[in-house]
């Protein structure tokens, strides 16, 4: 196995001020909460952790911010017309085949993941995940929650009481929620999902050495919290601090995870290896560098996931302004089995298990409703075909939303697995994906798909209704029989972006702004308002994200912007 000392990806890489220097207390650099979130913050908000944050934003707070500064440039060029394509630098990692990752490899409770339950971090949810069943909970930090200051120290007091076998909760009409085992073992794994990098925390200044004074990081903040606080306790009862890391575009942005990982793990005497890491693949950037984002990350890479919902977001952003043949049709009528879409799939399988790494499956969107038995059958028969066909295409593991839902993935998995953890020694070799397959966004129209006014209709509709549940604090929703979170309102704002810059046309006519900004009103109208409802505020989101003359990367930075961050 090669080691995290060998020479990296970029034949143009030089040391940088981060990398020459050792762990140890930040020069300077201090963190300062702006408001209390709740009764218990003295328990996250220590000043040993307040000492920790400002360690990570004193290494990494400008390597961040350079980042996300080419992250844009690169963006942009893509939009005006550079393809994006295999880099022909790093060629000779992809063509190396001696090379492995650290799978899981020494990562307790890693081996198996055939089924992986979703869900945010309240002590409501919390529970219910890890009493679900599944082999591995993703505590989501992330599209699933809504990053109001009390989520955020709440999520991660929840975290923290859950691994020591301690969380209880009762709700406001008096019901009882409580862990099934106080022994980790005996419940899912977790794996934390913090913020992506473009996220800030408003709620933790950050001032610099030279008097300067910013947001946080919302990953630095994420991350470094639940590890100082759980990356010991966690090894202890048999398990390890695992992550999975979101909205990655590139081999650069999983060096400086690895780095970030490195400098962490040395301040808190941990060894170099103990964090294992899986990488959402959800960025069209990302597709043509599978590779080298585990070759960055191999001490401890455990796989790669098929983030399939931001992946079409980012598609739709990146191709915005390519013209029809990029233009998608109705979001419910693109199928993974869209060629553009299986090409994708099948090469992030391969990829992962040349590598020794777990392929992990995406989220079927359908979910039960118990009170309406034909939405369920409805439900678990999309499920049912979605993990058949994602086990037969030799994924190791897949993703849930639903309690509900995990007998029926699992048996799915169980059918291609058998007693096997994993199949990740099947190398499928017979995979061959090129440029031209991942960009043939058009093939997702040749069978008939279309643009309709019920598509319009239901973007603005669920963008409208999920963005009012994210600012009332819920970032996980249930909208029309589907699970909605932040990327798949992602989906519902930028296809109405794109179809009024494209000039798109549904039976009814081109769709433009002032006809979206109708059916904005109408859908406003239908709405059974309530106090504290904030469906007013969700709509001037959306106008602003949707109907404006730029294209803001991401709803959720002017959300947070608006409402959320003072």
């Amino acid at each position: 196995m090669t080691t995290a000392t060998d020479k990296p990806t970029d034949p143009t890489h030089e040391p940088t001020r981060t990398e020459e220097r050792t762990a140890g207390p930040a020069s300077g650099t201090t963190v300062t909460p702006t408001r209390r979130a709740t009764d218990r913050d003295a328990e996250i908000l220590t000043p040993e952790a307040l000492d920790f944050l400002a360690l990570l934003h004193e290494r990494f707070a400008d390597a961040q911010a350079e980042i996300l500064a080419a992250r844009a440039q690169r963006v942009r060029a893509i939009a005006d017309g550079e393809d994006p394509d295999f880099n022909p630098c790093t060629r000779p990692v992809r063509d190396d085949p001696s090379w492995r990752v650290a799978g899981s490899t020494g990562a307790p409770g890693l081996e198996d993941r055939r089924i992986e339950i979703t869900g945010p971090t309240d002590p409501k949810m919390t529970i219910n995940a890890l009493n679900s069943g599944a082999r591995v909970w993703l505590a989501d930090a992330e599209d699933a929650s809504s990053p109001t200051w009390e989520n955020v120290v709440g999520g991660q007091l929840s975290l923290r009481d859950a691994i020591r076998g301690e969380l209880a909760f009762t709700s406001e009409a008096g019901k009882s929620y409580a862990l099934r085992s106080t022994e980790l073992r005996d419940l899912p794994t977790i794996v934390f999902r913090p913020r992506g990098w473009h996220l800030p925390e408003a709620h933790l200044r950050v001032r610099h050495p030279d008097g300067s004074v910013t947001a946080a990081s919302g990953s630095l903040v994420d991350f470094g919290l639940y590890l100082f606080h759980n990356a010991a306790e966690l090894v202890a009862r048999g398990r390890g601090p695992y992550f999975y890391l979101p909205k990655l575009e590139g081999y650069r942005e999983a060096r400086l995870w690895n780095q970030v990982f490195e400098t962490a793990q040395d301040a808190l005497g941990i060894p170099r290896g103990t964090i294992r890491a899986t990488v959402l693949i959800e960025t069209l950037p990302a597709a043509f560098e599978m590779e080298e984002i585990l070759y960055e990350l191999r001490e401890h890479a455990a796989g790669l996931n098929a983030g399939r919902w931001d992946y079409l977001f980012s598609v739709i952003k990146c191709l915005r302004t390519r013209g029809s043949s990029y233009v998608l049709p109705d979001r419910n009528q693109v199928t993974m089995t869209a060629p553009f879409m299986r090409a994708y799939t099948e090469l992030l399988v391969a990829t992962c298990h040349r590598r020794g790494a777990h392929a992990i499956g995406g989220m079927s969107a359908f979910i039960p409703d118990r009170r309406r038995p034909e939405v369920t059958e409805r439900a678990l028969e999309k499920v049912a075909a979605d993990k058949r066909r994602e086990a037969a295409d030799g994924f190791d593991g897949s993703w849930v939303a639903h309690p509900d839902l995990i007998d029926t993935a699992r048996a799915q998995f169980d059918a291609v697995l058998g007693d096997r953890p994993h199949q990740v020694d099947r190398r499928r070799d017979d995979v061959r994906v090129g440029q031209a397959d991942l960009l043939d966004v058009a093939s997702a129209s040749r069978e008939g798909a279309t643009v309709t006014e019920s598509g319009l209709r239901s973007n603005v509709s669920v963008g409208v209704r999920y963005i009012a549940s994210w600012l009332r604090g819920t970032g996980a929703a249930a909208i029309d029989g589907l699970m909605e979170d932040a990327a798949t309102a992602e989906i519902s704002r930028s296809q109405v972006w794109q179809w009024i810059a494209s000039g798109t046309r549904t039976e009814q006519g081109p769709v433009t702004r002032e006809r979206t900004e109708q059916v904005l009103q109408e859908v406003l109208a239908g709405l059974e308002r309530f106090d504290g409802d904030r469906y007013d505020d969700a709509a001037a989101v959306f106008r602003e994200v949707a109907l404006g003359e730029g294209f803001p990367p991401f709803l959720t930075d002017a959300a947070y912007d608006r409402f959320l961050a003072g």
